[in-house]
């Protein structure tokens, strides 16, 4: 038996005995990752752009790593992750740059535990799968998948291969959101019937585009697609708060788009009419609504907002019979407990009281290293998973679950509203499987 066979059927057996305790992330006594004599992980990356040397810089402040390779076809992107490195004492990694599938020959080594790879889109889901048959860990940034096939493939591949893969959705990690999770699971909420979730966040002028006005690779999405397409910060916290995967599933849900007037409007007033981009036709509309009914007969509803001027948020919200938790407002209601009858309370004192083991434990040392501390924690809790050869956090079922709202919506949005079935990634292990994420001994 070859070595490659020889590791890809220790990830199953281990990975196989993880999931059917239900663990997720090890950790130590106080909820957070030990770091001081333990075995080093030895991390590939691959995209060293913006958001992966932000990533690398958030790593660059945890202890027992080593890095043996990075890849990025762009040199310039290769040389400042190679200098971030250098500059804090690392060796430097051999670079992967020959060809955009160069990355097959990184994820082969032998010298690395786990893969990060932080691409354009469409390379997500080549990208992991290539990583999980080499029988590394794969870590790969949002989105997972574009497709329903994608989908299918990360989940068929982690099966045969039983090598776990995380999507870095960092908003289920923040600091409030996991506080909520606690508080569903004490029973506060009562029983949990409606969610409401959105990314909002105008992305038009540094995203999508330039500063300058010239499209960017995310922008392309929007010539072709008319779909939400940026559903999992929306969905981040949601699916551990419904028990999406574990006591729940989708059914079906339907999508519904607005005309897409946003961006020409963006471009007729900062750069004229005539500019080519105040003038392109643009499938993407600016708001996409999404109803999702689940197996239990409970409801979600997801906006698509990223077109249009506004402030950032993300409208949670979530709903049961004994009260309600509502971002925007900071604010919460709880039958018999708020002071006031159908009077809003703050959230913040209920943040502090039912705050989630793994904020308590490293909120003092996370500093401000990636979102608030969230991309911290997230990486944090990958190595550990990773450290400890037990299944990650967020898992395979737990990606294809946000992700696969892209196409579905896309269907939905193609048929005028109609009714979509939602596809079983689980292959029906959701009416079995008991929760796991970020629970608390």
């Amino acid at each position: 038996m070859d070595k490659k066979i020889s590791r890809k059927d220790f990830f199953k057996a281990t990975t196989a005995a993880a999931v059917s305790l239900g663990v997720e992330a090890a950790l130590d006594s106080t909820g957070k990752a030990r770091a001081e004599g333990e075995k080093k992980v030895r991390l590939g990356i691959i995209g060293t752009g913006k958001r992966g040397c932000s990533l690398l810089g958030t790593l660059l402040h945890m202890q027992e790593l080593e890095y043996p390779a990075i890849c990025d076809i762009n040199p310039d992107n290769l040389a400042q992750a190679q200098a971030m490195l250098r500059k804090q004492g690392h060796p430097e990694p051999e670079g992967y740059s020959r060809d955009e599938e160069d990355y097959k020959r990184l994820v082969e080594r032998d010298d690395l535990d786990a893969v990060l790879i932080a691409t354009p889109w469409e390379w997500h889901t080549p990208m992991a799968v290539s990583a999980m048959k080499a029988g590394k860990y794969a870590a790969v940034e949002v989105p997972a998948s574009i497709t329903l096939e994608q989908c299918w493939e990360l989940v068929d591949t982690y099966e045969q291969t039983g090598v776990p893969c995380m999507m870095l959705e960092n908003w289920s990690f923040r600091r409030d959101n996991l506080a909520v999770l606690n508080m569903i699971r004490l029973g506060l909420f009562g029983e949990i019937v409606h969610c409401h979730c959105a990314h909002s966040h105008d992305c038009v002028d540094h995203w999508f585009f330039d500063p300058e006005g010239n499209m960017q690779w995310g922008g392309e999405y929007l010539l072709k697609r008319n779909a939400d397409q940026y559903p999992t910060h929306s969905l981040g916290p949601v699916i551990s708060w419904m028990d999406i995967g574990c006591g729940d599933y989708y059914d079906y849900l339907t999508s519904t788009a607005t005309r897409s007037l946003g961006i020409n409007n963006y471009f007729r007033k900062k750069f004229g009419p005539d500019h080519p981009n105040a003038k392109r036709v643009y499938a993407q509309g600016d708001i996409v609504t999404t109803v999702i009914k689940t197996k239990k007969g409970n409801s979600i509803v997801i906006n698509y907002d990223m077109q249009l001027p506004r402030p950032y948020d993300n409208r949670w919200m979530i709903q049961g019979t004994e009260g309600i938790y509502n971002e925007q407002r900071q604010a919460i209601y709880l039958l018999g407990r708020s002071p006031e009858y159908h009077e809003w309370e703050p959230f913040a004192p209920y943040q502090e009281k039912y705050e989630h083991a793994w904020w308590r434990a490293m909120k003092d040392s996370s500093g401000d290293f990636g979102h608030g501390g969230t991309d911290y924690l997230e990486l944090q809790q990958f190595l550990t998973a990773v450290r400890e050869k037990r299944q990650t956090p967020v898992d395979v079922y737990d990606s294809v679950a946000m992700r696969a709202i892209i196409p579905l919506s896309e269907a939905s949005v193609a048929k005028n509203g109609t009714p979509v079935k939602c596809p079983d990634f689980t292959r029906g292990k959701w009416k079995t499987k008991k929760p796991s994420y970020a629970l608390e001994s």
